[in-house]
């Protein structure tokens, strides 16, 4: 039950996800926890996107719905959620995904109960037609080490006090930061000081594609190598830690047959 203040605003940008929004959507109505308002940014949807959040929003007085001109990408379509977001805290959300019943309601607990936190976010389980097929490990508060050896929070489970969104000036928009605007923006977010923290259990279902790692593009490969030579910078890194920056490279440039092995001994 809603106590009627509102404390959390749910960042959806979606684009072509209608076979899918109304399962996102309704697990978000499914939370243990439901003080918190839904702002959707259509991302210039060629499907049913659109019509179907609109359909959200004319039930549902929580739903705020926005719409681009055209396709703009991911980094732009959350700074628009973000201008209207004015809630304590804001939690990301994809339109193709499931939160698990608990999620708010964990998340919130440990920003209330841990002030010294801005981020909080979970591993998450990896689903498709068949089930899950993977599940994230992890917990605990990451090293600033950390950070060149890869993403150190999910994205779409995370929780974060609107006020480090706004020390930061939200997502960076710019074509080397496309697949990694999260990664760059928990390296803007320590630092200007806040800190983060993983919890131990998957609260986050993210629907997933068994062999889209092996498809990365190269561009993608380079862009993660960018914002881990970034994070060197930024966060003061002895020059040695720029190594990490070569992996990502590196596996760009692996045999695919080479890379399956890798990928099945790490998972």
């Amino acid at each position: 039950m809603s106590s009627g203040f509102v404390r959390v605003s749910v960042l959806m940008g979606i684009y072509n996800c209608a076979l899918t929004l109304r399962e996102a959507l309704d697990s978000l109505y499914a939370q243990t926890y439901q003080d918190f308002k839904i702002i959707l940014c259509d991302d210039g949807s060629t499907d049913d996107t659109y019509a179907i959040a609109k359909e959200y929003s004319d039930a549902h007085q929580n739903v705020v719905l926005l719409r681009n001109e055209h396709n703009k990408g991911l980094n732009s379509t959350l700074n628009r959620c973000l201008e209207i977001a004015d809630t304590e805290f804001c939690a990301r959300m994809d339109g193709d995904d499931i939160s698990l019943p608990t999620r708010f309601e964990e998340e919130v607990r440990f920003l209330d109960e841990h002030k010294e936190y801005a981020i909080v976010s979970t591993p998450m389980k990896y689903f498709d037609y068949k089930g899950v097929f993977r599940e994230g490990k992890g917990g605990g508060e990451p090293k600033i080490e950390d950070f060149v050896k890869g993403t150190p929070f999910c994205h779409a489970p995370c929780m974060v006090r609107r006020e480090a969104y706004e020390a930061v000036g939200g997502y960076s928009v710019d074509s080397k930061l496309l697949r990694v605007e999260d990664y760059h923006l928990w390296i803007k977010m320590y630092q200007k000081g806040y800190r983060g923290y993983n919890l131990a259990e998957p609260l986050y279902m993210m629907r997933d594609d068994r062999k889209a790692a092996r498809r990365r593009t190269f561009k993608a490969r380079q862009n993660e190598a960018y914002v881990k030579h970034l994070a060197c910078k930024m966060l003061g890194l002895p020059f040695y830690y720029h190594i990490y920056c070569l992996k990502p490279l590196v596996l760009g440039i692996m045999p695919s047959w080479l890379y399956r092995i890798i990928y099945k001994l790490r998972h």
